[in-house]
């Protein structure tokens, strides 16, 4: 299993690059979000991010989940 970066060494990303990194619609994630099936934002004032290696990670698991 990997392990974690650091936060230095990790990012954080808006919505705008997970629409991009997947194809999917911002309201598609807010609902995996309220439906505990998506990691939830890191709020920053009035912004959301979310570390990407969470998102990795999520996206990992689908495509290990399509696999089997």
């Amino acid at each position: 299993m990997n392990a974690r970066p650091s936060l230095i060494e990790d990012q954080c990303v808006d919505m705008a690059f997970i629409t991009s990194l997947t194809g999917l619609t911002d309201k598609w994630f807010y609902k995996l979000i309220k439906d505990g099936v998506f990691p939830k934002p890191i709020k920053l004032g009035r912004s959301s991010r979310w570390l990407k290696s969470e998102v990795e990670a999520w996206l990992q698991e689908r495509v290990n989940q399509s696999r089997k």
